[in-house]
C-alpha cells in the first residue's frame, strides 16, 4: 500500500506529477494546478491510498516537484 499526500494550495503548476505518473495527476483547467485523482482533501492537505505498482511513477514525481509539496510512502 503506498500513501501519496499534496499539498495542493502551493502548487505551482509545473506540470511535472502529470508527465511522470499520469494515471494518477491531472492539471486543472480551472486554477491550472496539479490535481491528484481519487484524493480526499483534510484542511488543505490532498491523500490517496494506492497500489505499490504506483510508488515509482509518484516517487519520480514527488523527486521532481520544485516546490516538494508531494510525499509518497509505502506503508
Amino acid at each position: 500500500m503506498v500513501i501519496i499526500t499534496h499539498q495542493r494550495d502551493k502548487c505551482i503548476g509545473c506540470n511535472y506529477c502529470v508527465e511522470l505518473a499520469y494515471q494518477r495527476w491531472r492539471m486543472s483547467k480551472k486554477d491550472g494546478k496539479a490535481t491528484l485523482l481519487g484524493a480526499e482533501n483534510k484542511k488543505g492537505f490532498h491523500t490517496v491510498r494506492v497500489d505499490d505498482a504506483e510508488f515509482d511513477d509518484n516517487e519520480r514525481a514527488a523527486k521532481a516537484c520544485p516546490v516538494n509539496i508531494i510525499q509518497v510512502k509505502m506503508i
